[in-house]
């Protein structure tokens, strides 16, 4: 290790010149070596990295205040009601979001600025298309769907997670706690279907088809492979009992469900 290898290297006079000090460059090539030796390091590294992230968009988000962005606004009220609902949904989030028990905070830290890229190329991709394509705005009532379909994802995500929390109350991890009522008793993810048509929406309030399509692939591709993951921890949970649930309910779209009302009318 650097700090071992000249700890208290003698000078050419005999004395002793102590550990030699390393410096950042030599400090990340030894933790990009051996990783699980500077976990240190690499939680500060990551959390450097989001607060330099955090502030270049902040400089951004000024420097578009000087430009004008407040007569933008005024003149596309669709948006401007869609960021403020996002804004307002992202905090509720965090309020009822029940933190990861199996991955260091540094990790979550990562995984979390990881996922949101893929959002951030799609809140920059609408606008793009919109105007460098096609120019002007968006119909009316294009807009007011999209609106309209923001709220009801965030009805569904927010809406989820109290109810995933409220029905799993007093569980514990020798008595986990599937839950099956509420939402969860028509699909199996509504939390990703609601964040879904969050997004989805976004490409509506702008009008932009190719945004939305690609959306809808790359969402699409993201979220099954989230989904098995998840649901593969699941069936080892909870075994025979996630199977029975699985097979009753549709991952995203209450199709099944829709075919249970059917039979009872």
């Amino acid at each position: 290790m650097v700090s071992e290898v000249n700890q208290d290297a003698p000078q050419s006079n005999g004395k002793a010149t102590g550990g030699l000090e390393p410096t950042t460059a030599m400090l990340l090539a030894d933790a990009i070596a051996s990783p699980g030796q500077h976990p240190h390091f690499i939680r500060g590294l990551a959390l450097h990295f989001a607060e330099t992230a955090i502030f270049l968009v902040a400089v951004i988000g000024a420097i578009a205040m000087g430009l004008g962005i407040t007569a933008y606004f005024g003149e596309h009220r669709y948006v401007l009601a869609y960021l403020v609902a996002y804004a307002g949904f992202r905090f509720s989030d965090l309020i009822v979001r029940e933190d990861a028990e199996d991955r260091p905070p540094h990790e979550e830290l990562s995984r979390r600025i990881v996922v949101q890229l893929p959002l951030l190329v799609v809140f920059a991709a609408a606008p793009f298309e919109r105007t460098y394509v096609y120019g002007g705005a968006a119909p009316a009532f294009v807009k007011a769907l999209g609106l309209l379909l923001e709220l009801l994802g965030m009805w569904l995500a927010l809406g989820a997670r109290i109810q995933l929390g409220f029905f799993a109350a007093g569980r514990t991890p020798e008595h986990p706690v599937l839950v099956k009522r509420g939402f969860y008793r028509y699909i199996r993810h509504p939390i990703y279907a609601g964040t879904f048509l969050v997004t989805l929406a976004w490409t509506l309030i702008y009008g932009a088809p190719v945004t939305a399509i690609l959306t809808l692939i790359i969402g699409a591709f993201f979220a099954h492979r989230q989904m098995k993951s998840e649901e593969a921890a699941m069936r080892t949970r909870f075994g025979e009992e996630y199977d029975s649930y699985r097979r009753e309910t549709n991952a995203l779209i209450p199709a099944k469900a829709f075919q249970k009302s059917r039979a009872w009318s």
